[in-house]
């Protein structure tokens, strides 16, 4: 597998950001990523195919919100919420709390039994 392109802390672009955040898959992903552990791909449930799922976790990585990390055959995301912090203070910190109010994402969570997927 070729080596997964994060952009450095400066070049996130807001508009990229932004537009990752539009759909309610990646801010469900990106709440359950809100408490700063390292997930496995295969502990994320959302109700999409799993395809469908990677690709949703390729354009929140490429948009600068996560680093994703391959360790052998598995695949591990984290947000990147100092890295936010940094380039747009309290940015994400605002979608959380959006999200949270206006239940956006609720149909995104962890699996029970990580190795089912």
């Amino acid at each position: 597998m070729r080596q997964a392109h994060h952009p450095e802390t400066g070049e996130i672009a807001l508009t990229r950001v932004m537009a990752a955040l539009s759909d309610p898959i990646r801010v469900g992903l990106v709440r359950v990523l809100a408490d700063g552990r390292e997930r496995g791909w295969g502990e994320l449930r959302a109700p999409v195919a799993k395809s469908t799922l990677s690709h949703h976790l390729r354009v929140l990585r490429d948009a600068g919100l996560t680093r994703t990390r391959q360790e052998g055959t598995r695949c591990y995301v984290v947000l990147r919420h100092e890295d936010l912090q940094a380039r747009f203070p309290g940015l994400i910190g605002t979608v959380l709390a959006a999200a949270e109010t206006d239940d956006v994402g609720h149909h995104v969570g962890l699996r029970d039994d990580p190795d089912a997927a």
